[in-house]
């Protein structure tokens, strides 16, 4: 059989299989598998499958990935976030919509310890939204904020799905976590633009019962020193890759063990409790997580062979499309696989397709990633996937239902695409930071 026709057929294998609700780890890896095996044989396919897992996930720069997964969980159980949330809140709470601006800035600072949306949307849905409603918030727009608030935490470092994009792409990873700095500061502020907004012109949706009292300089002050655990993590990991002190997994070494330490001595009684399911939850995800890009890996590996790659980049670049179309072109794309892929799932499947392109056209690797995750942040949001709101609907109170935060975060979803569109015309605002680092 062709080769190219070979691959054409595993894409479309790989996509009756997802649909059949096969793991997307296990489908990636069989099509590939078995897909090699009709050109080289079972023999060949199966020792080539193993090199490459093999030289694919024992990269060192992985590390990284599970030492992240670690910070958000032990910042969980030491109760970092509730802490960020009081803090932030004697700031901004007493104002029109104060407590859910509060809340958005609460899930920037908390995404500085956890590099997982789906953690930091959780955990803010049981904080946060039942503080919301009880000042008078409409329950769908009081987790709509805490669902869409958790995707700040995948673009600012510690970043899990920047550190997967560098190892894939073969991208400074370094660079990558800085360039989402800037960006995610731009989404916390649209987020906290669209919450001001709706409540001047739809009151009925934020409206405040009884304002919190004003707290006194002291008050606030005090409340920003007592998260310095969050401070001394974002200076570690921002200040430590930027300034050329440490590789990401050297921060996230150091943030992690600070944090198991933090978290020892300030609840040593009960530290065990709450370590026994940190490390269970982070074996878990890191499992899940090295389980699909070594499937992403062989099935990549099956790409290569076929030429779909090639072919596909071939019939791209002869649509003659400028840079800025071409960028536009594939983050439409990302956006409605988001309707149906998880973030992961989705950098391991096209960065093998639509490498070559970016490649071939001469795009800014950095701003092309920070675009793409971007535009795979959406889909954390957007039915049927949408984890950043199954996680929210986890932990709601009884009488909120999945539609009504699906429903809770569609302002939000609008604001994501007006971010992406202010990257893709204004590429400067990923790319400066990166470009002053002084570890390259």
């Amino acid at each position: 059989m062709d080769p190219l026709m070979s691959g054409l057929i595993g894409l479309a294998v790989l996509v009756v299989l997802l649909f059949l609700g096969v793991h997307i780890g296990v489908a990636l890896g069989l099509v590939g598998i078995v897909g090699m095996a009709t050109m080289v044989g079972l023999d060949a396919a199966m020792s080539s499958a193993a090199d490459t897992i093999y030289y694919k996930v024992a990269s060192f720069d992985l590390i990284t990935i599970p030492l992240f997964i670690l910070m958000g969980y032990l910042a969980s159980a030491g109760g970092i976030s509730s802490n960020v949330f009081k803090a932030l809140n004697l700031w901004v709470g007493r104002f029109k919509s104060g407590i859910g601006v509060s809340t958005v800035m609460s899930c920037t600072a908390f995404g500085a310890v956890t590099g997982s949306s789906l953690v930091t949307a959780s955990v803010f849905s049981s904080i946060c939204a039942p503080e919301m409603r009880k000042f008078g918030y409409d329950k769908k727009i009081a987790y709509g904020i805490c669902a869409s608030g958790g995707m700040i935490g995948m673009l600012i470092p510690p970043s899990i799905l920047m550190v997967i994009y560098g190892v894939l792409a073969g991208e400074s990873i370094g660079k990558l976590l800085i360039a989402g700095v800037t960006p995610g500061i731009l989404l916390m502020v649209l987020f906290s633009l669209a919450i001001v907004l709706m409540g001047i012109w739809r009151p009925s949706l934020i409206k405040s019962k009884e304002a919190p009292r004003l707290y006194s300089w002291r008050e606030k002050i005090f409340g920003l020193l007592n998260i310095w655990q969050v401070w001394f993590v974002a200076l570690v990991i921002f200040g430590g890759i930027f300034g050329g002190i440490f590789n990401p997994t050297e921060a996230a070494a150091v943030a992690s063990t600070f944090l198991v330490l933090i978290l020892l001595f300030s609840k040593f009684r009960q530290s065990w409790r709450l370590f026994v399911p940190a490390f269970r939850d982070t074996a878990s995800t890191s499992a899940m997580i090295f389980l699909v890009m070594s499937g992403a890996a062989v099935f990549s590996h099956f790409l290569v062979l076929t030429g779909v790659a090639n072919s596909v980049a071939e019939i791209v670049l002869e649509m003659n499309l400028s840079n800025l179309a071409l960028v536009c072109v594939l983050a439409i794309v990302y956006g409605v696989l988001g309707c149906v892929l998880d973030s992961i799932s989705m950098l391991c499947i096209t960065i093998p397709i639509f490498g070559p392109i970016v490649e071939a056209a001469g795009l800014d690797p950095i701003w092309y990633a920070v675009v793409v995750v971007m535009a795979i942040e959406s889909g954390l949001i957007t039915p049927p996937v949408g984890l950043n709101v199954y996680g929210a609907y986890a932990v709601a109170e009884k009488d909120v239902s999945l539609e009504d935060i699906f429903m809770g975060v569609m302002p939000f979803f609008l604001m994501v695409w007006v971010s992406i569109a202010l990257l893709i015309f204004f590429p400067v605002v990923s790319t400066w930071l990166p470009e002053l680092m002084l570890g390259k």
